[in-house]
């Protein structure tokens, strides 16, 4: 007996401080975790304030595509995230000096390109520096945190005499620049639409899967409670004021511009149908280019994608196929969109990296984490801001986290899910559904409904001309049905594509509302802003 009670005094002498330190160890994981769990959530705040602030930027401003005002846009979107790190880490001991060492990119993907917020040495050399003004403070070798060039979403390709560099977007516009089958030189862009697109130059007539798209009535939206017909061109709104054809304004950053400019005074409103007919044209165009027999081995410059786990995602070499296969070329598993989407991911993964190998702050070396496959997925559909944040003590290991926030209400980008569908677009107390409502075919009227555009339902600004004041307004005053667009209950979800739904409501003899949606979003897709246009030549065309 005295045996076992002598090897049970040992056995608890033994197991004792084991199980203290594995009870420690335990609980220092979980403390941890812990710690990971809160910086994650404290980095995902900070992310959704800052696109936030770009969003309430962007959407009070008339001009938020043009460069200038981009830039300001992103920076107030920069600004914001790191007062709001600054304050939801303020608790960890951390101020916002501290944190900006650990922060080593913001990036902000756009339609066609990406800005990358982050420290980098300022170069300026001495002749450059000696045209400052007397005051300034930069000076060469300085680190500093900003906006680096913008970076477009290109890809270049070689195949006999072509040699041409293809800029790709958000949705189906490309820019083509090079030499073509003849070595002639190329500059060219447009929107890539399906094979059964048809035009015809005698009769003037466009269908579009199945659908005949006409030019629509006029376009009007309230300011106040004034209602005013208005043109859209190269993203900036044009207002007649009531009563007088000749006299036109603009509202630029909250501030009403009366303008010399006359538009024709026409009583339909065809942008929609110009995004068609121009699309038929460019493909045309890219016949004749001899574009149309590019394929992804033809593209110069890039390396297989890998997701988190080293599997190749895409591979730019090995998968030998058309990029211009018209066949439902905007469906989101096209040819095309495949390998629109790896040509933008490419050149996120390469200079992002780029950007955190060379930033280095004495205190942690920063590196490009595995985004997931659905962070990626995301980043790819809408514009986003992509926010890092490494180096962090967190207890048992050094923290490496990173956010992704979509930015669904922005003026750069007209997605498939961003145009609804108003029954009665005269009266204001109407609602407006998503294309995918059950039964809204039976519930349109084609000379009272119309499809609009998401951000026409945001809250914007002006300033009041007299009282100086700055006053609120909504361009549409309908609400949102609470069965599709609230409740999300009454919605047709068995297709994986918003094409394939509408080619089964075309087959069912529910043509007008087809044309309704396609038309909104041709119309809304024509009127944004494209760096690629001459401004002057374009508003030309709708100027009498």
């Amino acid at each position: 007996m005295m045996k076992y009670q002598y090897l049970a005094v040992v056995f608890v002498i033994i197991m004792l401080p084991i199980s203290l330190v594995f009870s420690a160890y335990i609980g220092a994981q979980l403390d941890t975790l812990n710690l990971q769990i809160s910086y994650d959530t404290k980095l995902d705040n900070s992310t959704y304030d800052a696109i936030k602030a770009f969003q309430l930027n962007a959407i009070n401003s008339s001009t938020s595509d043009i460069v200038n005002s981009k830039i300001r846009d992103i920076e107030a979107g920069a600004n914001s995230f790191f007062m709001s790190i600054a304050n939801n880490f303020n608790m960890a001991g951390y101020n916002s000096d501290n944190l900006k060492k650990y922060v080593p990119a913001l990036v902000f993907t756009l339609y066609d390109g990406l800005y990358i917020y982050s420290p980098f040495e300022n170069t300026l050399d001495e002749e450059t520096r000696s045209k400052l003004p007397p005051n300034a403070t930069y000076t060469g070798g300085e680190e500093v945190i900003g906006l680096k060039p913008y970076i477009y979403y290109s890809c270049r390709y070689k195949r006999g005499e072509i040699d041409v560099t293809i800029t790709y977007s958000l949705d189906n516009y490309i820019t083509i620049q090079g030499y073509d089958k003849n070595g002639k030189g190329i500059n060219d862009a447009g929107y890539l639409l399906d094979d059964t697109l048809r035009y015809s130059k005698i009769s003037k007539e466009i269908t579009y899967r199945g659908v005949r798209i006409t030019p629509e009535t006029q376009l009007k939206e309230y300011i106040g409670n004034v209602e005013y017909t208005y043109i859209k061109i190269n993203g900036v709104k044009y207002y007649r004021e009531n009563n007088d054809t000749n006299t036109w304004f603009t509202i630029t950053n909250g501030r009403k511009n009366t303008i010399a400019t006359q538009f024709e005074n026409k009583d339909y409103n065809d942008m929609g149908y110009r995004y068609y007919k121009e699309a038929f044209e460019f493909k045309e165009r890219l016949r004749s280019y001899g574009l149309t027999d590019l394929e992804t081995s033809d593209a110069v410059g890039v390396e297989d994608i890998k997701n988190a786990d080293g599997d190749i995602v895409y591979s730019f070499l090995d998968s030998d196929y058309s990029i211009f296969d018209f066949y439902k070329i905007e469906e989101p598993n096209s040819n095309f969109n495949n390998h629109r989407m790896a040509v933008i991911r490419y050149v996120i993964e390469k200079n992002l990296s780029i950007a955190l190998a060379n930033y280095n702050n004495g205190i942690y070396e920063f590196r490009m984490p595995k985004l997931e496959e659905e962070d990626w997925g995301r980043i790819l559909d809408n514009v986003c801001l992509i926010s890092f944040l490494q180096g962090l003590s967190i207890g048992g290991k050094i923290y490496n986290g990173y956010s992704v926030i979509n930015n669904n209400k922005n003026e750069e980008v007209v997605t498939e899910d961003s145009i609804y569908i108003v029954q009665d677009i005269n009266n204001p107390n109407s609602e407006y559904h998503r294309i995918t409502h059950k039964g809204l075919q039976d519930m349109i009227d084609e000379t009272k409904s119309k499809g609009i555009f998401n951000m026409d339902l945001e809250r914007k600004s002006i300033q009041d001309t007299v009282s100086q004041k700055t006053k609120y307004f909504y361009p549409h005053y309908n609400l949102g049905c609470y069965t599709c667009y609230i409740a999300q209950t009454n919605v047709e979800n068995s297709f994986d594509s918003i094409y394939k739904y509408l080619d089964k409501c075309t087959a069912y003899g529910y043509g007008e509302l087809v044309k309704l949606y396609y038309t909104a979003l041709g119309r809304e897709r024509y009127s944004t802003y494209k760096v690629f246009r001459n401004p002057e030549q374009h508003i030309n065309q709708f100027k009498t």
